[in-house]
């Protein structure tokens, strides 16, 4: 178990110049109840974060703690009991296309193809597009994350992986100004969960996008994120801790592992999850 000064040390050496990037999310005093026979039951509360423009952030925790009620409530997919969600300035009343979620299964419609699946949101988000400037985005998207020869196959003939593929796409193609990732590849076998990690940090440090990514892995909250969240235990959880991985982008994998940080890191990061 590490010592205080070991996690001190830690804690110093992630500081990174100041980053002056405008605020694009900010979860003010938030808070979620649910009513029980028993009484009310707090999930979350007085939780604080701020996101930078552009910043990928990865928020961990042991089951239960609230990651995945915490995505819904900036998705505006669940209600918030008390305090605010702000993107970019403006408080979320609702779900909107600013917002992308990806969720661990994609939720395709079987019977289209993957075309027609990303094309679902496209629509919504850019009505005055011509039909080829649609197809265009589509198919660009489609193409970054490797599906670039599989537009016209049936998401039904497709494996779970590029089904993922797919979902990944579906998000991006919407141009959100908010990524949000609930566990995207938690249901993947670990070749597979590798690949799009990737595919994700390329499209990813293409478009910029805020993206904040809940998982259970410490090495995917490594490898992916500038800044790692971490959670405390429900019921009443709110940010326990947070950790900077101050690794230079574009990242590759064998370069990360190898960096002599690395394992001061996640030894910081399991230290948390275990005490």
């Amino acid at each position: 178990m590490m010592s205080v000064l070991e996690k001190k040390l830690i804690v110093s050496s992630t500081q990174i110049i100041e980053d002056t990037r405008p605020d694009m999310l900010v979860c003010k005093d938030i808070a979620k109840i649910y009513p029980t026979p028993k009484g009310d039951y707090t999930v979350l509360s007085d939780l604080q974060l701020t996101v930078k423009k552009g910043e990928f952030i990865s928020v961990i925790g042991h089951s239960g703690c609230g990651k995945s009620t915490l995505l819904t409530m900036i998705a505006g997919l669940n209600d918030i009991s008390k305090g605010s969600v702000y993107v970019d300035g403006d408080e979320v009343r609702g779900a909107g296309p600013d917002r992308a979620v990806v969720f661990q299964s994609p939720s395709l419609f079987p019977w289209m193809t993957a075309l027609q699946n990303v094309m679902i949101g496209v629509k919504q988000v850019f009505p005055h597009a011509t039909k080829k400037q649609k197809q265009d985005i589509c198919k660009y998207y489609l193409d970054k994350v490797g599906l670039g020869n599989d537009f016209d196959k049936r998401a039904s003939e497709l494996s779970q992986g590029m089904q993922q593929r797919v979902g990944i796409a579906r998000a991006f193609a919407l141009k959100p100004k908010v990524l949000l990732l609930d566990e995207p590849f938690g249901m993947l076998d670990s070749l597979t969960r590798g690949e799009l990690q990737d595919v994700l940090l390329e499209v990813w440090q293409k478009e910029q996008i805020t993206a904040i990514m809940i998982t259970h892995d410490v090495d995917e909250s490594i490898f992916l994120a500038d800044r790692v969240i971490m959670m405390t235990s429900g019921p009443f959880a709110k940010i326990g801790d947070e950790l900077a991985i101050p690794f230079e982008r574009p990242r590759n994998r064998v370069d990360i592992l190898e960096h002599p940080d690395y394992y001061q890191y996640r030894g910081y990061l399991m230290d948390f999850l275990n005490h």
